[in-house]
């Protein structure tokens, strides 16, 4: 079986459990995203879709994410006061947003961090899912932060 064929069969599967057709359409947008991972907005994708399907509309590329997000194919991310992106890393991870490109990337957190932070909620809260945004830049560091993560190191021998 080849990949593309793999991967149409994952896709098929995954939405026929969420009672959805897998439609060409919603192919296309799953392949776009899939294709970069640099978590585009709904614009960015219907750009790209736009130029594999012409005819497809901005209202589909939207119902197609909205239907990729319920069946749990991608998630959103959201940033204060910026459009929703959309990623289809579904492990559990943070994300850096560099403020001086605008680019989101993928943070691998272990999993015990992610299993301390479970922990500090309150008894009886129980969250489905956390979500840890870094902002700052992908530039070199900056020297108090130098600074202060050495004499940190150094406390810590």
């Amino acid at each position: 079986m080849s990949a593309q064929t793999e991967k149409h069969a994952v896709l098929a599967d995954r939405l026929k459990s969420c009672d959805v057709r897998p439609t060409p359409q919603r192919e296309v947008v799953l392949k776009v995203i899939l294709e970069k991972r640099d978590h585009p907005t709904a614009d960015e994708i219907f750009a790209r879709v736009k130029a594999q399907m012409p005819t497809i509309s901005l209202a589909t590329v939207y119902n197609c994410l909205e239907t990729l997000v319920t069946c749990g194919i991608v998630r959103q991310v959201n940033l204060e006061r910026a459009p929703t992106r959309y990623c289809p890393n579904l492990h559990e991870h943070a994300h850096f947003h560099d403020e001086s490109t605008g680019k989101i990337h993928d943070v691998d957190l272990p999993a015990d961090l992610m299993a301390r932070l479970h922990e500090v909620l309150p008894a009886g809260f129980d969250a489905r899912s956390i979500d840890l945004t870094f902002r700052g830049s992908t530039g070199s560091p900056r020297p108090e932060l130098v600074e202060r993560r050495g004499r940190a190191k150094s406390a810590a021998n």
